[in-house]
């Protein structure tokens, strides 16, 4: 069997309780892994976020992470090298969850260091989480290959990345044939959605899958609601997945567009979504300081049409204009203009249905992002040789 690659996602682990992109993106990077037959360990599930800019509680992490290094190199010691991890890979540090673990890891063993979805944001340089970001800047300066998810990530990356190190391009993917699967049954999975919840087959159904957060997600909520507050006039229903802290305030707000338009499924397990998909007619989500949205992507692997707002990294994972409609940032009316358009032609609509299960099917698959891995290590491991 060949050697394990070691991963850590200081942010969320891969088995933490609580769904979320962060950690449907994790899990994808391990299955990519293991679909090019490279095993994976956990290398430690140790949460360094730090929501509130708390240098206190950033200094105490920092001192764990200190300890879970000498504890990990311990560990790895009593390993033949032949059962040692292949290389480390880290997802998602941040100023806000830096990586404690992976640089000194690596460092003292040798390992080749691969960084994914790293964001470094220099105006974080003094700032509460100043701590972190000088974290970030070091552990991207020690990788060996980094792989940006994004464009907007490649700007503020690339002058940190110094040859051999490389910078690369991972756009976000996920595995189309769950949902390919569920889109070839969508007429039992519609009927099976409108008994559970009450939605009237002779409508097109609008849906929206997200965390109903006091931040950002409220915050998108709020427009959908005032761009859908605008259209009225034509037949329509919302169901809404999602559940949190905010979901109280973010009912009352949809519950104002009347007429009984929308319905509240709660949490629906990662398995249990491919229907749901499948079921509808329009992906709606305005995706305010979204990074990029697995959703917007798990939409279109169902056939599933997209209208979302033009911020962060959307663009990369929605073809504007082929498998589903863009629209400025943070305005309800141009939002409301292009629900309107693809809810009044549905000629339209299902030639973006059929676009949007293509383009995953081919340019955001699982299978590229395996190769795409599997030649981010091999160039990882050389460049580490060169590094010893």
């Amino acid at each position: 069997m060949s050697r394990p690659v070691a991963f850590y996602a200081p942010l969320k682990p891969p088995d933490h309780p609580v769904p979320s992109g962060d950690r449907r993106m994790a899990r994808a990077l391990i299955e990519a892994l293991r679909l090019a037959e490279v095993p994976v360990e956990l290398a430690s599930r140790l949460r360094s976020y730090d929501l509130t800019g708390d240098a206190v509680r950033q200094r105490r992490i920092e001192a764990l992470g200190g300890r879970l290094v000498a504890r990990l190199l311990r560990r790895q010691a009593r390993l033949s090298i032949e059962r040692r991890p292949r290389a480390w890979l880290t997802y998602h540090a941040y100023h806000k969850s830096p990586d404690w673990l992976g640089p000194a890891v690596t460092a003292a063993l040798g390992t080749p260091y691969l960084l994914a979805e790293t964001s470094f944001a220099p105006k974080q340089r003094d700032g509460p989480w100043a701590l972190g970001h000088a974290a970030t800047e070091r552990t991207v300066r020690a990788a060996d290959v980094v792989l940006a998810l994004t464009e907007i990530d490649v700007g503020c990356l690339a002058p940190l990345v110094v040859p051999p190190a490389e910078l690369r391009r991972l756009p976000p993917f996920i595995d189309p044939a769950p949902y390919r699967a569920a889109r070839a049954e969508r007429q039992r999975h519609r009927a099976a959605l409108a008994a559970r919840f009450g939605l009237d087959l002779e409508q097109a159904w609008l849906l929206a899958v997200a965390m109903m957060r006091d931040d950002v997600k409220r915050d998108s909520y709020a427009l959908l609601g005032q761009a859908l507050a605008g259209l009225r006039d034509l037949p329509w229903q919302l169901l809404v997945v999602g559940d949190g802290p905010a979901r109280p305030a973010i009912e009352a707000m949809l519950r104002r567009l009347g007429g009984g338009r929308v319905r509240f499924a709660g949490v629906i397990t990662e398995d249990a979504l491919p229907p749901v998909y499948a079921a509808a007619d329009l992906y709606v989500w305005p995706a305010v300081r979204e990074a990029y949205g697995l959703a917007l992507l798990e939409a279109q692997a169902a056939g599933l049409p997209v209208v979302a707002g033009r911020e962060g990294g959307v663009a990369e994972v929605v073809d504007d204009g082929r498998s589903g409609i863009l629209t400025p940032p943070r305005d309800p009316g141009a939002f409301a203009n292009a629900v309107r358009r693809l809810l009044e032609r549905a000629d339209q609509r299902s030639a973006m249905a059929a676009a949007a299960a293509q383009f995953v099917a081919t340019e955001r698959s699982i299978g590229r992002a395996a190769t795409a891995l599997s030649s981010a290590l091999a160039a990882a491991e050389a460049i580490r040789a060169v590094r010893r």
